[in-house]
């Protein structure tokens, strides 16, 4: 009979072969198990998120010939939009599994590129613990799904890869001038998917030529290369402004990407507040992981710009966070990038950081995000509830207006819209007031002249506009709307209102108001 010793040694031995084997597992196949089993409870779940839905919806009434900004309101670019149009293709439910494939395919790659991006600033040992390390932690920040960041993050890591600077470096090397363009045509792309990738985008171009500077370029070179890294990384957005002015809907596309901006109000300070302190809990830990990475040594001088390069990425992204407020979680995304990154030379270069904080860490984040991915799905809701939700509005040529609610019951009962601003809190959130191109209640009035078929509400919510909200609520008295039913989604009773049959009308799929 074997001893205890003998026993605990085979189970070591055991445990260390395994180790090894799945070290030696190709690095792509690592990140896609590990992507797979943190994100597979949101796999089919069209609630993940109501920006997603969102966004899933748009695709959908532009294949069906909306024009973004003009019959469908939102002041994202239309590159977020237009990554969507595969998927809406497919309609629903096989279109959320596509669209989150898509999510997972951008994640797995992401999280490659900093695993090369930290081999190039000499952190090795901390290449892979990077690369998990991102896709553990953005479940905290509402990654597990398709929000923007997910999509642009890709584009961003690979923009960077392409100018680390290496010791061959020369000022005339015109394979380098062109990569530099190329990374700012890529950082262009990127914008149009979300703006909020302007903060990164001018550090990239500041830092480029600081590089030229570095190598002893002229001051007229630099400006000339400076100028042509402007033009790339605006080409995207100007080619996008240019066609919507050949529409005739420049006007439109222009309030909505900027004006709308500027003009949207501030969440109470309290809402700001608790925000903050939630980006901030999501973020700590790795921005000083990363400020310790600043003192793990180099082994060898030309690591020195590559991870300058990388430090600065990190605090531009910082910046562009703190800039833009509002701080919901999913404005962390973008940070996690070159965060998880800069992690990479304190969890691989020290001793203690790879054999306690490494494993620590990545233990906590990939049972934290599996948690707040699974609390997200209670609070939001699954498919099956979604589901009975469209089953109890039911399909039919009666127009819907989601007044407060869920975006995505738009594809699930193929009802026809009432009004371009469909996504729910553009016309119910008190910060949305006096930034949609329309107001608010003025708009309300609009839809219920030629009224809706079907209603849906949810209950009041924290920042919602309470004229808004009193304002529908007093039309459908007057109109003598009738409860149909409440259906549970989340942790939410989602109420639907039906028009009596006296009254019910076939209005235009498209509303006829459009933006100012």
């Amino acid at each position: 009979m074997a001893s205890k010793s003998e026993v605990l040694g085979s189970r070591t031995t055991r445990l260390t072969d395994l180790t090894t084997g799945f070290a030696q597992l190709p690095r792509w196949s690592i990140l896609l198990l590990a992507a797979v089993v943190v994100r597979a409870l949101t796999f089919g779940n069209p609630v993940v998120h109501v920006d997603e839905e969102f966004y899933f919806v748009t695709a959908q009434q532009m294949l069906h010939g909306a024009v973004p900004f003009v019959d469908v309101w939102d002041r994202k670019p239309v590159g977020l939009f237009l990554i969507y149009l595969l998927p809406a293709a497919f309609g629903v439910p096989a279109g959320i599994w596509v669209y989150q494939a898509m999510a997972l395919a951008c994640v797995v790659g992401t999280a490659m590129l900093i695993a090369r991006l930290a081999e190039k600033a000499g952190w090795e040992r901390g290449a892979l613990i990077a690369a998990l390390l991102y896709l553990f932690m953005i479940n905290f920040a509402d990654g597990q799904g398709g929000q923007a960041p997910v999509f642009y993050n890709l584009l961003m890591a690979w923009a960077f890869l392409l100018v680390v600077p290496k010791p061959e470096d020369q000022s005339g090397d015109r394979r380098r001038i062109h990569r530099g363009t190329l990374a700012m045509l890529i950082v262009g792309v990127a914008m149009q998917v979300k703006y909020s990738v302007v903060f990164e985008a001018m550090f990239l171009g500041i830092w480029l030529m600081w590089r030229e500077m570095r190598l002893g370029t002229s001051i007229a070179h630099i400006l000339r290369r400076g100028c042509l890294w402007a033009a790339a990384v605006w080409l995207p957005t100007l080619i996008v402004w240019a066609v919507f002015i050949l529409m005739g809907h420049g006007e439109a596309w222009f309030y909505a990407n900027f004006g709308s901006i500027v003009d949207r109000l501030s969440d109470p300070p309290l809402v700001l507040l608790r925000a903050f302190l939630k980006i901030a809990l999501i973020l700590g830990l790795l921005l000083i992981i990363s400020g310790l990475s600043r003192h793990v040594p180099v082994k060898d001088p030309s690591e020195h710009p590559v991870r300058g390069l990388f430090f600065g990425w990190l605090i531009a992204a910082v910046i562009g966070l703190l800039v833009f407020g509002s701080w919901f979680n999913h404005y962390a995304l973008p940070v996690l990038v070159p965060a998880s990154l800069c992690c990479a030379g304190y969890l691989g270069g020290t001793e203690f950081g790879r054999k306690w904080v490494a494993p620590v860490m990545l233990l906590a984040a990939g049972l934290g995000g599996e948690y707040t991915a699974w609390s997200a799905k209670w609070h939001r809701g699954n498919a099956e509830q979604l589901e009975a939700l469209a089953d109890g509005i039911g399909k039919g040529s009666g127009c819907m207006y989601v007044y407060s609610g869920n975006a995505i019951l738009y594809s699930y009962t193929d009802r026809c819209t009432v009004t371009p601003w469909i996504f729910p809190s553009h016309l119910s959130r008190e910060r949305e007031n006096g930034a949609l191109g329309v107001d608010q209640l003025e708009e309300i009035n609009r839809i219920f002249a030629n009224p809706p078929e079907i209603v849906v509400m949810r209950p009041a919510y924290y920042g919602e506009r309470a004229e808004s909200h009193q304002l529908t609520v007093k039309r459908m008295d007057e109109l003598g709307y009738r409860l149909r039913g409440r259906w549970p989604l989340g942790d939410l009773y989602i109420s639907v209102y039906e028009l009596p049959e006296a009254r019910k009308s076939t209005p235009p799929r498209l509303a006829s108001s459009k933006p100012a």
